[in-house]
């Protein structure tokens, strides 16, 4: 996998099950799968979860540290930003946080796509060790507590049961490195063909009996072969860190929507998070726009998420 952006990789991956993916029946029953009740918000406590936003759904024609203060000013606690190999660079984006009173709280990691850890090509899995090792030094520098990496692709070629051995030896490289810095190393469900289930990913975690290795779980992405709050339910304690989005089943295909607007059951979403006793953050992982288009966002969690009227 080639793809820097892994908002570009779901885009393209949405674009090619849509042209040959699919077929007539598997989708039919994906468009049946559909939640009548999705959106319903049963009555229940605030939730004590941090809004967090996405470093690059920030205005980038403005200075790193005014993104940063329109970032705390539109209503979000926390921040997740990406990879950064320039040191001068991320001493900025650490300075300009500090002055925004906004901490980083989670680092992407962002060279897991193009540089798989289950790659069979040796270079290519140091590359990807490398940009690991930047990215919990990043982590350390900008007091974040966890890194996001997505784990494996499965590919023609490479097989499941490669995917699974090979990325758990080479996390297993990391581990001393992300204990000695304390930072949990979170591993995410996203669209690589690689733990599509939530028992199966549970299982992945666990197999490193550290608690260096724990669950990163992204909403959005489970819908269209699951149900969010089903996994929230399976992962359990195990999820440090959450990432925002929705997901809308469409007639002629489907999209990323903005929160609210696809198939989330946001209030059974909500009920899971409040039966695990989640307390962390949950970053929008969203487009970019302007300060308008961010603080309705930060509304929609307020509303969605949090259950804040």
């Amino acid at each position: 996998m080639c793809n820097p952006s892994r908002r570009e990789f779901l885009k393209s991956t949405v674009t090619t099950a849509c042209s040959a993916g699919l077929s007539v029946c598997g989708f039919a029953d994906l468009l049946a799968a559909s939640p009548a009740s999705r959106g319903t918000l049963a009555p229940a406590a605030t939730l004590p979860i941090k809004k967090g936003v996405l470093l690059d759904m920030l205005p980038v024609k403005l200075s790193i540290a005014d993104r940063m203060k329109m970032a705390r000013d539109v209503g979000f606690e926390v921040m997740q930003a990406p990879t950064t190999p320039d040191e001068h660079k991320a001493e900025e984006i650490k300075k300009a946080a500090d002055g925004a009173n906004i901490r980083i709280d989670s680092v992407m990691n962002m060279d897991h796509w193009k540089y798989p850890l289950s790659s069979c090509d040796p270079a290519v899995v140091e590359k990807s060790l490398a940009g690991m090792r930047t990215s919990l030094r990043n982590a350390k520098l900008w007091g974040s507590d966890v890194v996001l990496l997505v784990p494996a692709v499965v590919n023609p070629q490479t097989s499941y049961r490669d995917a699974w051995s090979r990325s758990q030896k080479e996390i297993r490289e990391l581990l001393p490195l992300a204990e000695e810095l304390k930072i949990v190393i979170a591993i995410e469900e996203v669209w690589n063909k690689f733990l599509l289930s939530p028992m199966e990913m549970a299982k992945y975690i666990g197999e490193f009996q550290s608690p260096w290795i724990q669950a990163w779980f992204d909403v959005g992405n489970v819908v269209l072969y699951g149900y969010p709050q089903d996994w929230i339910r399976t992962l359990g304690k195990s999820i440090v860190k959450v990432h925002l989005k929705d997901f809308k089943r469409k007639e002629d295909g489907y999209a990323w929507v903005n929160l609210g607007d696809g198939d989330v059951d946001w209030g059974a979403v909500r009920e899971a998070f409040r039966e695990i006793g989640y307390s962390g953050s949950a970053t929008v992982e969203l487009e970019g726009g302007d300060e308008a288009y961010l603080r309705d966002v930060s509304r929609r969690v307020d509303r969605l998420v949090l259950g804040r009227a």
